[in-house]
């Protein structure tokens, strides 16, 4: 960026102040938040598994019908300024999250980067990692599915490994 070129949107508005079109660009398409989340209901903990809401593509990681989403599927989540501060499960690599922590989006992030191909390459993308679809295993057997992965930060760029 040049001295004269102005910040970019994510760094000079809130969340609030976003026009929609910014705040959908916000979605760096990794799909973490549409694995299926399990709940202990005495810790209030949230588990997260490597089933896919029915909806995600495993391979573009996206929605299939991301317009009727809610519509179909009961428990489909509307991000807004507000839920995104409110919800304890969004990722940590949740670009929502992020800014509404005041951390700024990561370096694979494609608004950063330029190239959606490094959500996959930072290893954040669910691609290759669902093992099913949440229609595809009784609900008695989601807790056998429960992965550690999509929470936790993901590689760090090469330049930027400290050794």
């Amino acid at each position: 960026m040049t001295d004269n070129a102005p910040a970019p949107f994510w760094r000079t508005k809130t969340l609030e102040q976003m026009s929609e079109a910014e705040w959908e660009s916000l979605c760096d398409g990794c799909g973490r938040c549409c694995l299926v989340k399990l709940e202990d209901e005495d810790s209030g903990e949230i588990h997260y598994t490597d089933l896919g809401c029915r909806l995600l593509d495993g391979h573009s990681c996206r929605c299939r019908d991301y317009e009727h989403r809610q519509k179909q599927v009961w428990d489909c989540v509307k991000l807004t300024p507000k839920a995104v501060r409110e919800l304890p499960w969004l990722p940590v690599t949740c670009a929502y999250r992020r800014l509404a922590e005041g951390r700024g989006l990561a370096w694979w992030h494609p608004l950063v980067s330029g190239r959606p191909e490094s959500v996959e390459e930072a290893g954040v993308s669910v691609r290759g990692r669902i093992s099913a679809s949440e229609t595809d295993l009784a609900q008695e057997r989601w807790p056998e599915r429960m992965v550690k992965w999509p929470n936790k930060p993901p590689r760090r760029k090469t330049a930027e490994r400290r050794d």
